[in-house]
């Protein structure tokens, strides 16, 4: 968004047209006690070549994936993009284009939103997909509270191996609406299959796959549980690229998948924009919150798009409405498509082997380490936890001394794992970038703590 300073003239004409003599009356509402009485400690003024160059030096100052080889991962993924993605997205009539009201008359966005829904079923293996959501944490909350109208049961149970931003996300939606959120414990970096768990009163069972420590879960199985009981499965995932190599969850039994769509050429952009991804069976779509496209013909037989369901207090009777999000992330939206068709479902299949061969390469190096050890056997992708010889943050500290982002600290989230570090490789890391690794994190094993410091 331009700056654009207005003059003393202009304000005044401004505050005459709203009827108010002055910017005092027309902040009067505010409580004296909260304004600011003093000019703001402002620097004097810069030129547009001062203001970028101070604006490039505190860019620098962040360790971000340009500067630093990039082994973190837990939801936010350093992929390859390829440069035709955003010269396509950064087209004026896209990039521009805000979600549309009067959909209908745009018709190319609606056909790009409606070919990434299409899409983004083939990749999870579900019949309906919606035209985005806000990220991946509060897609989660969205499927639950879907699952909950369905059912009309108001008991969920998660894994505590789903993202914990997610499950914190999935709280804050839930507890309003009084919904009883209950956590299953991992055992060996998954959730297994719990008949004990779900009962006559659950509305949904919440599992990650692949999950926040990588492993993969064994979703058949919680297919299975849930629906014996009349409980919906809802699968969360934080990287979709997965399922070019794995069963994708609708082909296992999930009636609803809630993913972030980062992965699918978005760039890191320091934790968003992101894209959430919704997506269910074909029975459940009138409960489906956000928006669907769907493709139909006019009365001459050509072919057109329109805005199928609006499903938000301002389309429908608020007793019917599913959520109260109207809108979507159109143009990650449109990202995720052009770099899906881009890489077809052979590009998708080896960007996801890539990523497995060199995860599974950097794990077997780090298992050699003195002092490194793998505390979970269960399978996973592209992600995986070592326990390591010194406290993981400041492990993750020397390492940024040394050009690599190391991977998240899990102390942060779990009591009990302060020296478990959460390691990520996909398929834009070299070999020599992984052997560099591996030897820096043998030099920090070395190093004696101080103060909490490597």
């Amino acid at each position: 968004m331009r700056y654009i300073p207005t003059t003393p003239e202009e304000r005044a004409r401004m505050l005459e047209a709203i009827g108010v003599r002055s910017v005092e009356e027309l902040f009067a509402d505010v409580p004296e006690r909260v304004r600011l009485r003093r000019p703001l400690r402002l620097r004097p003024a810069l030129s547009d070549m001062e203001v970028l160059r101070y604006l490039r030096a505190l860019a620098d100052r962040n360790g971000h994936a340009d500067r630093l080889v990039c082994f973190a991962g837990a939801g936010a993924y350093d992929h390859f993009i390829p440069p035709a993605v955003w010269q396509l997205v950064g087209r004026g009539e896209f990039l521009t284009a805000y979600t549309p009201y009067q959909a209908e008359i745009m018709q190319g966005e609606l056909q790009a939103t409606y070919e990434y829904q299409t899409m983004v079923c083939a990749l999870l293996g579900m019949e309906v997909a919606n035209a985005s959501m806000y990220d991946g944490a509060s897609a989660l909350g969205e499927a639950v509270v879907m699952a909950r109208d369905l059912t009309g049961r108001d008991r969920v149970v998660t894994s505590q191996a789903v993202h914990p931003e997610y499950r914190q996300v999935l709280r804050t939606y839930t507890e309003p609406l009084g919904i009883r959120v209950t956590e299953l414990r991992h055992e060996d970096g998954a959730t297994p299959p719990d008949g004990r768990a779900v009962d006559g009163r659950t509305a949904a069972v919440v599992v990650q796959h692949p999950n926040f420590f990588g492993c993969l879960e064994d979703v058949r199985g919680w297919a299975e549980v849930c629906h014996r009981v009349g409980a919906l499965l809802v699968v969360a995932c934080a990287d979709p690229l997965a399922y070019g190599l794995l069963e994708p969850p609708g082909v296992l039994g999930a009636d609803i998948v809630a993913a972030e769509g980062q992965a699918l050429g978005n760039p890191l952009n320091f934790g968003g924009p992101y894209l959430g991804i919704i997506a269910t069976r074909q029975q459940f779509v009138r409960r489906m919150p956000g928006r669907l496209v769907g493709a139909t013909v006019d009365r001459h037989g050509r072919r057109g798009f329109v805005l199928t369901l609006q499903t938000r207090e301002q389309h429908i009777r608020r007793e019917k409405a599913t959520s109260n999000i109207c809108t979507n992330e159109a143009l990650n939206a449109l990202a995720a498509a052009v770099y899906l068709s881009l890489l077809g479902p052979q590009g998708v299949r080896q960007v996801a082997e890539l990523c497995v061969r060199k995860a599974h390469y950097l794990k077997a190096r780090l298992a050699q380490l003195d002092g490194f050890h793998l505390p979970f056997r269960t399978p996973t992708f592209h992600e995986f936890v070592v326990r390591t010889p010194r406290p993981a943050a400041a492990v993750v500290r020397a390492l940024a001394r040394e050009g690599f982002l190391a991977g998240i600290p899990l102390g942060r989230f779990y009591r009990g794992m302060a020296s478990h570090l959460l390691v990520c490789a996909t398929e834009t890391r070299t070999r020599d970038e992984l052997d560099g690794f591996v030897e820096a994190l043998a030099r920090v094993a070395r190093r004696r703590v101080v103060g909490g410091r490597v």
